[in-house]
């Protein structure tokens, strides 16, 4: 919302009696004087106007949590337990996911009310790195390493996926990094090489967020640190 806006809303004064407190250096925007009309504010913002808040400042939350299988990447579901479930925050219904998991997925969930720093984790041209682990049903193919580097083409999207990164860590075991996530990605991914089914998949990283090894499922807490 643009700062004139705002003021005119909260404030009853009209576009043109916004302006001229502006204007008039009356108003503050997290404790600076500001008269440009058309600045947008956020939420995350306070305003005042001749001494007086127009707009508290609501917090920036960010969490981290453990999902269990079993629930639900959503914030509400009339059967199914929901990763919002496990949360007992004041501010939890403020909350939306920044990337979800399948339910019988484990591992790192990112929930915030802030769009702007959900919006970079998934930003396609941002190629954030998601770092997975998965089992299978049966051995990995040396030659699977070459084909997640290559790309797989999914023809319901009509795309090549991304260059993706491999490690093999056991028979049935391996360590997958991407910079996208297509639906059931990683799933299809394996079963283009001769069918190979997932037994697990837990994601340890998003980015810089990496779950740590004492956040047990279930577990949630606050990412401290962002601005």
């Amino acid at each position: 919302m643009k700062l004139e806006d705002l003021i005119a809303k909260r404030l009853g004064t009209g576009t043109r009696g916004a302006r001229s407190l502006l204007l008039g250096g009356r108003v503050t925007v997290g404790g600076t004087i500001t008269t440009d009309h058309r600045r947008p504010v956020s939420r995350f913002e306070e305003v005042v106007c001749d001494g007086a808040i127009v707009q508290a400042a609501t917090g920036r939350l960010h969490l981290m949590l453990h999902k269990p299988a079993g629930i639900l990447s959503a914030t509400s579901d009339p059967v199914h337990r929901t990763v919002l479930d496990l949360i007992d925050h004041p501010d939890k219904a403020t909350l939306h996911l920044a990337g979800r998991l399948d339910r019988s997925s484990t591992g790192l969930v990112l929930l915030t009310n802030d769009g702007t720093w959900s919006e970079a984790l998934s930003d396609p041209t941002a190629k954030v790195e998601k770092v997975y682990l998965v089992a299978t049903d049966r051995s990995i193919p040396d030659e699977a390493v070459a084909r997640f580097a290559e790309g797989f083409w999914f023809a319901t999207e009509g795309l090549t996926t991304r260059p993706a990164r491999l490690e093999i860590l056991e028979e049935r075991l391996a360590r997958v990094t991407l910079v996208e996530g297509r639906y059931h990605q990683i799933k299809r991914m394996f079963h283009r090489l001769d069918g190979i089914r997932l037994t697990s998949l837990h994601r340890e990283r998003v980015g810089p967020y990496l779950l740590p090894d004492d956040l047990a499922p279930e577990q949630w807490r606050v990412i401290a640190g962002i601005d």
